[in-house]
């Protein structure tokens, strides 16, 4: 009984691993797919989530020692649909924000794993949440600054703030449903790192079992 538990436990850290290190290839090959597209934001979006991917088998000097395959999963999907999939402004605002979350996803674990910080659930899924909302916030802010300095359009309608109140309100109304998909993206994440937490604590309870029988 004892050995089938923790025999469970090593063979589902090497699955993780393998799977989670194909999601850093896919990563990788989507930072060239990008550079090669002049993307340079999310070319350097997809090396930093190869970077964080690896800090722990580097910490550790394990290739075993991995990530939740499911935390570089939402890192990666974004990026894959960044390459492959034109995308209308919504959706593309819904897939920006589903890889600030996924980073801060990915943060808050190595966090929680390779510090002395420690974060219970609810704690973990407001920080994600949290983090993704203020990305969101600070994005909307720089572009509106280079709106009125630089007169790009990145926010506001051509004509800034002189544009017609019916062109502001449609900039207004797209801002807001930006902040609603940063939102959801924040508490998708945040959900799927509730779901990591109690997974790794039954990884955890079988261990502790294990130590306790153990002769």
């Amino acid at each position: 009984m004892s050995e089938s538990g923790i025999g469970t436990v090593l063979e589902e850290a090497r699955s993780n691993a393998a799977v989670a290190w194909a999601l850093v290839g896919i990563a990788l090959v989507a930072a060239v797919a990008n550079g090669l597209a002049v993307a340079p934001l999310w070319a350097g979006f997809a090396l930093a989530v190869v970077a964080l991917a690896l800090v722990p088998p580097l910490k550790y000097r394990d290739p075993t020692a991995m990530l939740p395959w499911e935390v570089l999963a939402l890192a990666t999907l974004p990026l894959v649909a960044r390459v492959m999939v034109e995308l209308a402004a919504l959706r593309g605002d819904v897939v920006t924000y589903v890889a600030v979350a996924a980073v801060a996803l990915v943060v808050a674990v190595e966090l929680h794993l390779l510090t002395p910080v420690e974060m219970n659930e609810r704690f973990a899924v407001g920080f994600v949440v949290v983090t993704t909302m203020a990305a969101a916030g600070l994005w909307a802010v720089l572009r509106y600054g280079s709106d009125i300095l630089l007169g790009t359009t990145l926010l506001l309608p051509p004509g800034g703030a002189g544009a017609s109140e019916a062109a502001l309100a449609a900039a207004e109304r797209d801002l807001m449903l930006e902040f609603v998909a940063s939102f959801l993206a924040g508490v998708g994440a945040g959900a799927l790192f509730e779901f990591y937490f109690r997974r790794r604590h039954r990884g955890e309870a079988v261990m502790d079992a294990m130590e306790e029988v153990a002769p």
